[in-house]
C-alpha cells in the first residue's frame, strides 16, 4: 500500500510493524512516531469474513470526515492523531501519524496474577489508577466521551504513566463510538434483546462505569463477572452474558470467587462498597478519586499478601507462616511438596523429567539450590529461560545468559512487542535477530533459517520449535527440528484476526500445543493449535473467555502428555485428549481440587506432575 504522509510518500514495512489490532496495523515511522493504518475490506485478516469487510468499508467511510474534525486541545496522556495518511491526492484518509510510546504495558496485564506476583505492586496499580482518573476526567471537560474504555486502550509507560491510544474510536460531535469490549461495556446500555448489544450510545457515565472495571480489575485481578457461575441446580447455571444482564457478579454467593486472584478483603470495606453498589446496584458517576488516594497497600510479613487494611485480612497479625503438610491426600489423590519459599516463584521448566525453577527471595533471584543468580528488586518485564545450571534472562532486545562460575553473556535479539525472541531447551538455547533465527554452536552461533525481522514469537520443546508472525497483511509459521539447521515454513494455521494479546506454547513428543488469546468484536477469544513436528496441523479448537470449558479459562496452566492436556482450573486438574482430529476434554479429576486453581503451572516430571503455585511447588500423583 502506498501512503502520503505530510506530502512525502511512507514506504511501510512489515518489519516495522508495532502491533495488530482487530481494525488496524501500527508501523514504527522512524521519528519518534507511529503510523496507524486502517485495515482495508480487502485486508488478508478479513479474508473470507464478509460482515467484518462491510464494517470495515462502513468504519473507513466515516474516518474520511471524523478525522478532519477531530478535537484539539486533549490532555497530553492521550495519543491523538498528529497528521493524516492518506493517498496520493490527499483526498482519502487511510490512518494517521502519531506519538510513538516507548517500553509500555498495556493495562490489562496489571490485572493478571501472574504479572502482579512478577513484581507489579498494588501500590503501583493505585498510581495508574489515579493517573488515568486525572486524564478520563479532563477528557470529559473537553466535550469527548471515550466510548470503548477498555484495558488494552490503555498503554503504561514508565512507573505509573497512563495513557489513552485508539483516540479514532473516541465518540464527540455527531460522531459516535461504534465499537465496544463486552467485559467494560455498561449493562445500562444494553437492550432487550439478551445479547451483549449496547442500544444506548456511550456516556461519561458508561465511560466511568469502564473506570470502575478498571479499577476492580487492577486491584483484585478479576471483574465484577469473573469466577464461575455454580448454582445449586446445575442446570440454572447462567452464560455470561446472563450474568452481565442480571447483575450476577463476583458478589454473587454462587459465584466460585476464582482462586488466583486476591482476595476480595484486601480492600477497605468503603471501596468493596462502592465497586458493589456500581455492579450490582447500578450506581453510576465519577468514581470517587478519594477511594484511591486512601488506598495504602501494604505486604504481609506472615503470608506475603497485599492489603490495604489494618491487618491481614487472610491471616492473623505477627502469625508465623502457614505451615502446609508435607503430604497430604484427598480420594484418589495424593499431593507432596518439593519446595516452600517466602519469597514468590517466578520460572520453572521441566528437562528429561527433572523440575528446574527460579524463585525471588531477600532481594535476589535464586535457583532452585538457592544459588543467586540476580540481585534486584522483583521486575514484571523480564522474561527468563532455564536450560540445567544456565539461567536465561532477557528485556526488550538484549538477553543475559548466566552461567555460574561465568562472566554473563549478552546476546542481541528482536523484541517484537517489547518481548524478547528467545527460548532455550536442555541442548540449545534459540534467538531471532536480523532477520534470522540462531542458536548456540560448538564454535559460535549457527543460523537454522530465514525468519522475519523484528515480527518473530519463538517457542521451544524437547524435540522441536515453533514460530509465527503477523505484521501488517503478513502472517506465517515454521516449525524447526531442535537439532538440526533448517526451517519448515509456509504452515497453514487458522490465524485469529483480532488483536493478540497472549501466545503461550507446550511440547510434549511430537505435538506442539499452541494457545492464542485475542480481542475481537469486543470479546477475548481463546485458541487452541495442535501442530505436529512436521508442520501439520493435527487439531484446533476455539472458546470464549468465561465459557466454562477447559479452553475458556485462557492460555495458561496446559501441561501436555503425548496426545492428551493436562488443564489445571480452579475446580481441579482436566485431561483433554486429541482424538481423531478433534480435541474433547474426556476426564474431570474433582479430587485435584485443593491442590491446583487456574494460575498453577503444570509440568510432567519424575515425581509425578508438578504443580508450581506463588509460594509452593508439590508433586500430585492420582490412583
Amino acid at each position: 500500500m502506498d501512503v502520503w504522509l505530510e506530502g512525502k510518500k511512507v514506504k511501510v514495512n512489515p518489519a516495522n510493524a508495532l502491533g495488530k489490532g482487530g481494525e488496524a496495523d501500527v508501523f514504527d515511522l522512524g521519528d519518534g512516531r507511529a503510523l496507524k493504518l486502517f485495515k482495508p475490506p480487502e485486508h488478508p485478516d478479513y479474508t473470507g469474513l464478509p460482515a467484518e469487510q462491510a464494517a470495515a468499508r462502513v468504519r473507513l467511510d466515516e474516518h474520511q470526515r471524523k478525522l478532519r474534525a477531530f478535537p484539539t486541545g486533549l490532555p497530553g496522556r492521550v495519543v491523538v492523531p498528529q497528521a493524516l495518511a492518506t493517498d496520493r491526492k490527499g483526498a482519502t484518509v487511510l490512518g494517521y501519524a502519531m506519538r510513538k510510546l516507548d517500553a509500555v504495558e498495556p493495562l490489562r496485564r496489571f490485572g493478571e496474577p501472574s504479572f502482579r506476583r512478577a513484581g507489579a505492586t498494588s501500590s503501583r496499580v493505585v498510581e495508574v489508577l489515579r493517573g488515568l482518573h486525572r486524564t478520563l476526567a479532563a477528557v470529559h471537560a473537553s466535550g469527548v466521551v471515550v466510548g470503548d474504555f477498555n484495558d488494552l486502550n490503555v498503554l503504561v509507560a514508565g512507573a505509573a504513566d497512563a495513557y489513552f491510544i485508539d483516540a479514532d474510536s473516541f465518540q464527540f460531535g455527531t460522531y459516535l463510538c461504534p465499537v465496544f469490549t463486552e467485559r467494560f461495556l455498561d449493562p445500562l446500555r444494553l437492550g432487550s434483546g439478551g445479547g451483549l448489544v449496547p442500544v444506548v450510545p456511550a456516556s461519561l457515565e458508561s465511560d466511568w462505569y469502564a473506570f470502575a472495571v478498571t479499577a476492580m480489575q487492577g486491584l483484585l485481578c478479576v471483574g465484577p463477572h469473573g469466577g464461575v457461575h455454580r448454582p445449586k441446580t446445575p442446570g440454572a447455571r447462567m452464560t455470561p452474558a446472563s450474568r452481565v444482564l442480571q447483575r450476577v457478579t463476583v458478589f454473587h454467593p454462587e459465584v466460585q470467587y476464582p482462586k488466583p486472584a486476591l482476595p476480595l478483603h484486601t480492600l477497605p470495606d468503603d471501596v468493596l462498597h462502592h465497586l458493589h453498589r456500581v455492579f450490582v446496584e447500578d450506581l453510576r458517576g465519577a468514581f470517587p478519586l478519594p477511594l484511591l488516594d486512601g488506598l495504602h497497600f501494604t505486604a504481609c510479613a506472615s503470608c506475603g499478601v497485599e492489603h490495604a487494611r489494618g491487618a491481614c485480612p487472610t491471616c492473623q497479625p505477627n502469625a508465623t507462616a502457614t505451615v502446609t503438610p508435607v503430604t497430604s491426600a484427598r480420594g484418589q489423590v495424593t499431593s507432596t511438596r518439593l519446595f516452600s519459599t517466602r519469597g514468590v516463584l517466578v520460572h520453572a521448566s521441566a528437562e528429561d523429567g527433572v523440575l528446574r525453577w527460579l524463585y525471588h527471595a531477600e532481594g535476589a533471584y535464586r535457583r532452585e539450590d538457592g544459588r543467586v543468580v540476580m540481585r534486584g528488586g522483583l521486575d514484571p518485564t523480564l522474561r527468563w529461560a532455564l536450560q540445567g545450571d544456565v539461567t536465561l534472562v532477557g528485556q526488550g532486545g538484549e538477553v543475559a545468559v548466566l552461567a555460574p562460575g561465568r562472566p554473563a553473556e549478552r546476546l542481541g535479539v528482536d523484541a517484537p512487542e517489547g518481548r524478547p525472541a528467545f527460548a532455550a531447551n536442555a541442548r540449545h538455547r534459540y534467538w531471532a535477530v536480523g532477520g534470522g533465527l540462531w542458536r548456540d554452536g560448538t564454535y559460535g552461533p549457527e543460523r537454522i533459517g530465514d525468519v522475519l525481522q523484528g515480527q518473530t514469537r519463538l517457542f521451544v520443546g524437547p524435540r522441536f520449535g515453533l514460530g509465527f508472525h503477523r505484521a501488517g497483511g503478513l502472517r506465517g509459521a515454521f516449525v524447526f527440528d531442535a537439532g538440526r539447521l533448517g526451517l519448515k515454513d509456509g504452515l497453514t494455521l487458522p490465524w485469529p484476526t483480532g488483536q493478540l494479546v497472549e501466545a503461550e506454547c507446550v511440547f510434549d513428543g511430537p505435538n506442539a500445543w499452541l494457545f492464542l488469546t485475542e480481542e475481537t468484536g469486543g470479546r477475548t477469544v481463546h485458541h487452541c493449535l495442535v501442530v505436529g513436528s512436521d508442520g501439520a496441523l493435527r487439531a484446533s479448537a476455539v472458546a470464549e473467555a468465561g465459557d466454562g470449558t477447559w479452553l475458556g479459562g485462557g492460555a495458561r496452566g496446559r501441561c501436555a502428555v503425548g496426545d492428551a492436556l493436562f488443564c489445571a482450573t480452579d475446580g481441579g486438574l482436566t485431561r483433554v485428549e486429541l482424538r481423531q482430529g478433534r480435541l474433547e476434554a474426556v476426564r474431570e479429576f474433582p479430587d485435584t481440587e485443593p491442590f491446583v486453581d487456574s494460575g498453577s503451572q503444570l509440568h510432567m516430571v519424575k515425581q509425578g506432575l508438578a504443580v508450581v503455585g506463588r509460594r509452593d511447588i508439590s508433586a500430585l500423583r492420582m490412583a
